[in-house]
């Protein structure tokens, strides 16, 4: 009798322990902080604000100091936005279409990149609250990087791509865009040249075919676009907890500038591929 007290006393003493046991983790989906009365607001949509707060007061402060003869901030935005306008070049082959794309473009690179950064900011996934989930107390951030959570990357992916077909549409007429995807033009043409050219009979429904190709491939991009910029993100946060929980002062530096770089090189390849999208969406086929 007296073991098997000892046994249910340390039993009992372990499970107190384990309910007074925080677990803090990295998390696939982004956490509630609070409720908007049925709108979950989460901490990634949180970080998302701030950095879109950030990216409108400095669009505020440049235009309202806007000068001939540029200094300081206006100064370093110009050769920004020069060397852009210079790798856009390279893209759409047409500075007319480098300015035309450069807004949009630009305004994804920036947003991801001040997410991306900003979750490697002190505090930024550190600080937050404690919530009880069942007998588990949790640990739930008040800001984590924005890119880091599944859903942004794809409100981004997917609002890319559609853009680049409304822009599509725009360009080259919506006949010419949809015959690209349901050719139906391909149809049209048997009866009229199949006297002619009886193979037409065979080319045309493969015509069609990867039509039906193009449209999975659209989708395919969606899947690509957001799921490489949040496996980076996601990936560095979980090698910074690594590294901090391995040794919380000098080992974790190299890999927070490591992921300085790894951040601003996504946010750039994400910029770029929604440009070379817009391109190619916006060039007749016979061009």
């Amino acid at each position: 009798m007296g073991a098997e007290n000892i046994i249910q006393e340390n039993a009992e003493s372990t499970v107190h322990e384990n309910t007074n046991e925080v677990i803090h983790e990295n998390t696939l989906f982004a956490e509630p902080i609070a409720h908007i009365g049925s709108f979950p607001v989460t901490n990634a949509l949180a970080t998302s604000t701030v950095a879109l707060i950030i990216i409108a007061i400095l669009a505020i402060t440049i235009r309202r100091n806007l000068k001939k003869v540029p200094t300081g901030l206006q100064n370093a935005m110009e050769i920004i936005i020069e060397g852009f306008l210079g790798i856009f070049d390279g893209v759409t082959g047409d500075r007319k279409k480098s300015l035309k794309f450069a807004p949009v473009v630009l305004a994804f690179f920036f947003f991801i990149l001040i997410n991306n950064w900003m979750g490697l900011l002190p505090g930024v996934g550190s600080i937050g609250q404690i919530a009880a989930h069942g007998d588990e107390k949790i640990f739930i951030p008040y800001l984590r990087g924005g890119t880091a959570d599944l859903n942004t990357t794809l409100a981004l992916a997917t609002l890319g791509v559609v853009l680049s077909h409304i822009m599509g549409v725009l360009a080259i007429g919506w006949w010419k865009y949809l015959n690209k995807f349901i050719n139906i033009k391909a149809f049209l043409e048997i009866p009229k040249k199949i006297m002619k050219d009886p193979m037409i009979i065979l080319v045309n429904p493969i015509k069609a075919f990867v039509g039906l190709i193009e449209i999975i491939g659209e989708l395919a991009k969606v899947a690509s676009l957001s799921f490489r910029l949040f496996g980076n993100v996601f990936a560095g946060e979980v090698l910074l907890a690594s590294m901090s929980a391995i040794l919380a002062y000098g080992v974790p530096i190299p890999f927070m500038f490591l992921e300085v770089l790894v951040g601003l090189i996504q946010a750039l390849i994400f910029a770029m591929l929604i440009l070379t999208y817009l391109t190619i969406n916006t060039t007749a086929e016979e061009h």
